[in-house]
């Protein structure tokens, strides 16, 4: 097996760590160092999550590995391993979809909790909850977990409470994976795609690059300077309100400036971010005044899920 080859998955770990899309190699490591006080699991998900699917390991110093799998609500199994090497493995060959992947493994099912039994919405709550989640949808930023927060939460007045938890994850868990079929429709690289690999390429020379960040202006012109990179002469981000506009068919506002505050500064980043995006193939708007924003224009806003 090739160390470096990437895997399509995202680790969180006990000490909340997130890592999207590393590779074998790296998947080895988390493996090799987890046991410690605050760092006994990792809970891996295939990009995009698929709700009740993923593989699991829990570890103590000086104990075994615990190694467990889901494939849907009521398929739950488990097993105790000793040599991490062997964990690492199955865990890259189950991210990798290999065939065989658990080839000498022994597995016991697991207990699970029996399906609640969710009452229904109203219509008019559920509704109006649908269309708040399909929005969020479409911007493709938030993991299941956040849109059942979004979902139990945005209704609430006062003590009014018209979603519980449970109807929040079920009702998201249903828009989710309508959202992933429709996904499957979208052929090559997206705007949004493209989009990262900018940010991407910006943060690297020196001009710190954050999509989705904060909600307003304010926050993200505040917060920004906590994000700057080392060495990092300005920066360029858009905050949560302008990823709704983008999803809804609106074009993207893009805000930056420099970190010492200069107008010079200020418009030679701007023009290094529109160069960036027109040679990417992003069209955008922008008369050259650093007091101006940037708009990607003609965006079609195909964001994929991560989970």
């Amino acid at each position: 097996m090739q160390s470096d080859e990437s895997l399509t998955i995202k680790v969180e770990t006990e000490n909340r760590q997130k890592h999207a899309r590393i590779s074998a190699g790296r998947l080895r490591e988390l493996v090799h160092r987890i046991g410690g006080d605050g760092d006994h699991f990792l809970i891996v998900q295939r990009i995009p999550d698929i709700p009740d699917v993923f593989v699991q390991v829990w570890h103590e110093h000086g104990g075994e590995y615990q190694l467990e799998h889901r494939e849907g609500r009521d398929r739950f199994f488990g097993t105790v391993l000793g040599d991490r090497d062997r964990v690492a493995d199955a865990m890259a060959g189950w991210a990798r979809r290999d065939v065989g992947w658990d080839a000498g493994i022994v597995w016991e099912p697991l207990g699970h909790d029996a399906p609640q039994d969710v009452p229904e919405l109203p219509a008019d709550v559920r509704e109006e909850v649908e269309v708040r989640i399909r929005e969020l949808l479409r911007c493709g930023y938030a993991d299941r977990a956040q849109l059942t927060e979004d979902a139990e939460e945005c209704l609430v007045d006062g003590d009014r409470r018209p979603v519980s938890r449970a109807q929040a994850r079920e009702l998201v868990d249903r828009l989710w994976t309508e959202r992933l079929a429709e996904q499957e429709a979208w052929e090559g690289g997206t705007d949004p795609e493209r989009l990262t690999e900018v940010f991407e390429a910006l943060d690297a020379k020196g001009i710190t690059a954050r999509e989705n960040f904060t909600c307003c202006r304010n926050c993200g012109t505040t917060e920004m300077a906590e994000e700057r990179g080392e060495g990092a002469r300005g920066f360029v981000y858009f905050h949560s309100q302008c990823t709704e506009s983008a999803a809804a068919g609106h074009g993207l506002t893009l805000l930056y400036g420099g970190f010492d505050g200069s107008v010079e500064t200020t418009a030679g980043v701007g023009r290094e971010v529109v160069a960036a995006l027109d040679a990417a193939g992003l069209s955008t708007q922008w008369d050259g005044s650093p007091e101006t924003a940037i708009q990607v224009t003609e965006l079609t806003w195909h964001k994929r899920l991560v989970g």
